[in-house]
């Protein structure tokens, strides 16, 4: 490492001398164009030519029969999540057929991969997504809004003995999967693709977003949880009105939870944050009368109804882990920082 001064020419711009040795062997000369980046360390990266698209990491698992599907699934999604470009399958004839299928689910489940290679005894899947078309923040946007609806509509399916809905609910948490299993592939290129290509996340935020998108789509989890209970309440002759409203109450005050702590995340507003964080309290006493007034239930209704009120419950705590987060980060990008 060798150390150069800088100089301040035309009173507003300071130019630095780059080594000869690296401009003779890059090909340059003087008048052409250097490209430069910066990173989040404070480093700046010179470079002869813009930033291109490195080759794909490839993962190659070898099928050797007899593997359940959930098993082979999720060493997909793991290879998908760790940012392997090309996943390759290998297997004997005899297990093509089940390869194929468990493959096409893949593609399915996540959002990129498509199979694009395919014989007797191998499947290829190449990851087609482009990371600066779908940023950790546009899924964040996208996942709260579809959670926040399955919430209501979880709840409205109940109260309207809509079976058509709580299935719908039910069919959108995959769709809630599919974006955090995208912003956990951006968390692992941002800490494994090369820097400067175009592979790597550029934005900042990225490990905070992360943290997020789990508790996003754990949310999803429960909103389908509610959902699920469908079947048990819907045989109830007299679900009472009472505690229909209790409910109904119970999950406003979650979302509006949900939602002053994601626009506090957003917009970095930590007075946002803080109330989002304090509104926790309230929603607790309504948690404890809707427990007391659930504990009178019996059987299958018991049981279904203490799911609800549980999943509300973790709701809210998620979404005060949200504006905890939310504070984080707007304390490390805060300008004023030294």
């Amino acid at each position: 490492m060798e150390g150069r001064k800088l100089q301040l020419t035309g009173g507003s711009t300071y130019v630095v001398s780059l080594p000869k040795r690296w401009v003779v062997d890059a090909g340059l000369k003087a008048g052409d164009t250097v490209f430069l980046e910066t990173t989040p360390d404070g480093a700046v990266n010179v470079r002869p030519q813009p930033a291109g698209k490195a080759a794909a990491r490839r993962k190659v698992f070898d099928e050797k029969g007899g593997e359940v599907r959930e098993h082979l699934l999720r060493k997909l999604i793991g290879a998908y999540i760790s940012g392997f470009g090309m996943i390759e399958i290998r297997f004997r004839p005899e297990n093509g057929p089940f390869v194929r299928r468990v493959a096409r689910d893949f593609c399915h489940l996540v959002i990129g991969p498509e199979i694009i290679e395919e014989t007797r005894t191998t499947l290829v899947v190449q990851d087609l997504s482009d990371p600066s078309e779908l940023s950790s923040e546009k899924c964040l946007r996208r996942m709260h809004l579809s959670v926040r609806a399955m919430l209501e509509d979880a709840i409205l399916a109940l109260k309207n003995r809509d079976q058509v809905l709580a299935r719908d609910v039910a069919q959108r948490d995959q769709d809630v999967d599919r974006l955090y299993w995208m912003v956990a592939k951006q968390y692992h290129l941002a800490h494994t693709a090369p820097p400067g290509t175009a592979e790597r996340p550029a934005e900042s935020g990225i490990h905070a977003h992360r943290l997020v998108a789990k508790l996003l789509e754990r949310v999803g989890d429960h909103a389908e949880r509610i959902a699920s209970t469908y079947e048990v309440l819907v045989g109830a002759k007299d679900l009472d009105p009472r505690l229909v409203k209790e409910i109904e109450v119970a999950n406003v005050s979650a979302t509006a939870i949900l939602d002053k702590a994601f626009s506090a995340l957003m917009s970095g507003d930590i007075d946002v944050a803080n109330e989002a964080i304090d509104a926790r309290l309230q929603h607790q006493k309504l948690i404890d009368g809707l427990s007391h007034h659930v504990a009178s239930k019996k059987g299958e209704e018991l049981l279904a109804l203490g799911a609800i009120v549980d999943s509300l419950s973790r709701t809210a705590s998620y979404a005060t882990d949200i504006a905890e987060q939310a504070i984080n980060l707007a304390v490390l990008e805060d300008p004023g920082s030294p």
